[in-house]
């Protein structure tokens, strides 16, 4: 079987994987800074006889590796890190700062790209096991929403082939050695919005001179509040969080205006669409109602598309890993957002994106029967999250080498479905 001849070769890389793991979260990088992970990407590509384009999006890289006649498949990884001061305790830790700013690996993309390092080394180690072409796609920027864009805008899809299907991963808070599937919807949309509302500044004792903007937003803040509770059918998932308020500058001073930050999560373009028209109306209509002096102002800040996996794909690799794993699970809906589908639409490629665990199974299971895995497991962002190297990386690299080859694998599994 294709499958194992080419996992066969992942005692031999283990070692140098789990080192560049460390490596990579030690040496955080926050997003289109990601310059030495980037060079360490393009360089295990070279030495790996990839053709490898960097530079793609400032730091973006494609590495190819043609192996005969057969389909394309993209996998792709992000590597950027957070504004976040790690507080694992781990004896390879990031002490990185930027500027005042501490820097963390706290999404796990060290992780993912070590995983689709290892996958790339044990396909271009078994060339005999597959044929076709394999694409291994660094991701700039994936935190701030900009990096597959970026790419895209400098040219990607002009400079490296077109796939079949593109295969992107996550680690996430479940045990390690899980991995899950699940066709359709799988990660939220995400809007992130600031909103300015213009008052008329006066002294605390003279409200009468003054449209007071902190008002303003207060009522705006809790107006929000019904829009998925009153507008969206209870079936309909979607979060509208406010996230930040800021005004004035003084307890008798009424200021001129006041900020509101808020982010939007949704699971399809027409709820979407309503909840960003409903933001947007509520605002309006509340500076209306208080007779603000100028229209507000609102800005978009960041935007991520909502992840749907396509349902061929989806089941080809849901397939092959029931076959190699021996079971298969369904991962549920999470309100995480991702840019990653951005790439494969620019493309018009098919694209399926999954989870795998990074808990240690052990401190899960424990958690788990406790009843306190929101207390005591940390999830992404968090600066306690670190996933455990092993099983989790074993379990990145097989589950992206097991999907890719079930397009490019030789050994005649029954597939569902034809290549490409």
């Amino acid at each position: 079987m294709s499958v194992h001849q080419v996992l066969a070769g992942l005692a031999d890389v283990r070692d140098d994987l789990e080192e560049l793991y460390r490596d990579l979260h030690r040496h955080p990088e926050l997003g289109l800074r990601e310059h030495r992970t980037a060079a360490k990407a393009a360089r295990a590509l070279r030495e790996s006889g990839y053709d490898v384009t960097e530079g793609i999006g400032g730091t973006g890289v494609v590495g190819v590796l043609a192996n005969g006649a057969g389909p394309v498949v993209m996998a792709r990884a992000d590597m950027d890190a957070l504004p976040v001061r790690e507080a694992t305790g781990l004896p390879y830790a990031s002490t990185v700062t930027d500027g005042d700013q501490p820097v963390m690996h706290a999404c796990g993309h060290d992780m993912h790209v070590a995983a689709l390092t290892g996958c790339a080394r044990l396909l271009a180690g078994a060339g005999d096991a597959w044929r076709g072409t394999f694409v291994a796609l660094f991701q700039p920027s994936e935190e701030n929403g900009d990096g597959a864009d970026t790419m895209i805008g400098d040219g990607l899809t002009g400079r490296a082939p077109t796939p079949d299907v593109v295969l992107a991963q996550h680690v996430l808070p479940y045990p390690a050695g899980y991995v899950g599937t699940r066709a359709g919807s799988f990660l939220s949309a995400a809007d992130s919005l600031e909103v300015t509302v213009h008052g008329r500044g006066a002294h605390g004792s003279k409200p009468e001179a003054a449209v007071d903007p902190v008002v303003m937003a207060a009522m705006i803040v809790v107006r929000l509040q019904t829009v998925v509770a009153r507008e969206l059918a209870a079936t309909t998932p979607a979060v509208l969080t406010v996230g930040s308020i800021h005004a004035g500058s003084g307890p008798n001073i009424i200021p001129d205006s006041a900020v509101i930050q808020l982010n939007v999560r949704t699971y399809d373009d027409a709820t979407r669409t309503h909840v960003l028209e409903a933001v947007e109306r509520i605002v309006r209509a509340e500076c209306a109602a208080s007779g603000s002096p100028q229209p507000p102002e609102i800005k978009r800040i960041t935007s991520f598309p909502p992840t749907i996996n396509d349902e061929e794909p989806t089941a080809r690799v849901a397939a092959a890993f029931a076959r190699y794993f021996d079971e298969s699970h369904t991962i549920e809906r999470q309100t995480a957002s991702e840019d990653m589908s951005q790439i494969p639409r620019a493309f018009g490629a098919p694209f399926t994106y999954w989870g795998f665990g990074g808990i240690d199974p052990a401190e899960y299971a424990d958690a788990e029967k406790r009843g306190t895995l929101a207390r005591d497991i940390p999830v992404n962002h968090s600066p306690r999250f670190a996933p455990v190297i092993q099983p989790t990386l074993d379990t990145g690299v097989s589950a992206m080498t097991v999907a890719a080859l079930a397009w490019l694998g030789t050994d005649g599994a029954p597939e569902p479905g034809a290549a490409g």
